[in-house]
């Protein structure tokens, strides 16, 4: 599970093995997890145990980090 990113003490991270998914973050905080994907727009897949405060916060870091999380994505999963 390779974390990305670390910011307001949320954790942006992968799994592994799902390099034939489209392109997406998995994120936990707490007891918290949620998964959204970056491309081709970005849009929540699921959320657990965010309150819709932490969602809007979670939503606005994916944007301002976007380019990132999507570089990071195609460097992990090319060696894959």
């Amino acid at each position: 599970m390779p974390t990305v990113l670390r910011i307001k003490g949320f954790r942006f991270f992968f799994y592994s093995e799902e390099g034939n998914e489209p392109i997406h973050i998995h994120i936990a905080k707490g007891n918290g997890e949620a998964k959204v994907w970056l491309e081709p727009i970005i849009k929540p897949n699921y959320f657990n145990n965010f309150k819709a405060k932490q969602q809007r916060e979670i939503i606005e870091l994916i944007t301002k980090n976007r380019f990132l999380l999507i570089r990071k994505w195609y460097e992990y999963f090319k060696n894959k």
